[in-house]
């Protein structure tokens, strides 16, 4: 990672094991990051409801979803569109290939009302197992803003194709604001993100999985130029500690260098 990610991580107020992160500020966006293992909770049971009552607390007005579909064909969404619309103030993007999934390759977007996509690249990454990733132009209260949202692959020689990919993806791009969220899946504390560099700032918000005794950092934030982290946490408590076997983790950006 480049230079100023030992200085954007000492800035950045981090609350971890809260029930759940204190209101946003005017000057913030806030993110949010969330596997939700297709709804199954800690309980075995699968509940989209509990899903959205964790998302409407967590205050984002951008949340990237991991495993939103049902895993065989025709991948019917897990969590439902209709759930999320009455229960969560989110609307979800337009990301999805068919219409019975809520996402791709199980990336879902959510947004709030203030939030739109200008433009979306599906982009597949290679790898053992099928995986993609979202890269979405957005527009909204806070000016022009790029989202990657993904779930990278279980080995980390796929992963480190894949993070290749984005970057190759991204640098084709016109430059804008970019913060990329998603269950990266790697468990060294740093070790695994060198493609990344010298673009991004990884974030670590704290340790996400197993919920049911949180050991590894799996779910992360990168920010790219022009964004700093001002406050990031992973919630705990409460519901989201059963809701599925990831915790949700949660930034709030501000314009930096």
């Amino acid at each position: 990672m480049r230079n100023g990610r030992a200085c954007a991580r000492a800035r950045a107020r981090q609350t971890v094991g809260m029930p759940f992160p204190p209101p946003a500020t005017p000057a913030t966006i806030r993110v949010a990051s969330y596997n939700i293992r297709k709804c199954i909770g800690l309980d075995r049971r699968r509940d989209p409801h509990r899903i959205a009552r964790v998302l409407a607390a967590l205050g984002a007005g951008i949340v990237a979803v991991q495993e939103a579909d049902k895993r065989l064909p025709p991948r019917p969404a897990a969590l439902p569109r209709a759930v999320i619309l009455s229960e969560t103030g989110l609307i979800p993007a337009p990301v999805s290939a068919t219409s019975v999934s809520l996402g791709w390759h199980g990336n879902a977007l959510l947004l709030g009302p203030d939030w739109r996509v200008a433009h979306l690249h599906r982009l597949p990454l290679p790898g053992l197992e099928p995986r993609g990733a979202l890269i979405a132009d957005l527009t909204g209260p806070a000016g022009p803003l790029r989202i990657v949202a993904t779930h990278l692959g279980l080995r980390r020689r796929d992963r480190q194709r894949q993070m290749t990919q984005i970057m190759a993806s991204l640098n084709r791009a016109p430059a804008r604001p970019t913060v990329l969220l998603g269950d990266l899946n790697e468990w060294a504390p740093q070790a695994g993100f060198a493609p990344l560099d010298p673009f991004f700032t990884l974030h670590n918000p704290g340790r996400s999985f197993h919920a049911r005794r949180p050991v590894a950092a799996l779910d992360r934030i990168a920010t790219g130029p022009g964004l700093d982290v001002a406050a990031m946490g992973v919630c705990r408590s409460g519901e989201a500690a059963r809701g599925s076997d990831h915790l949700p983790i949660w930034a709030d950006l501000e314009p930096g260098g």
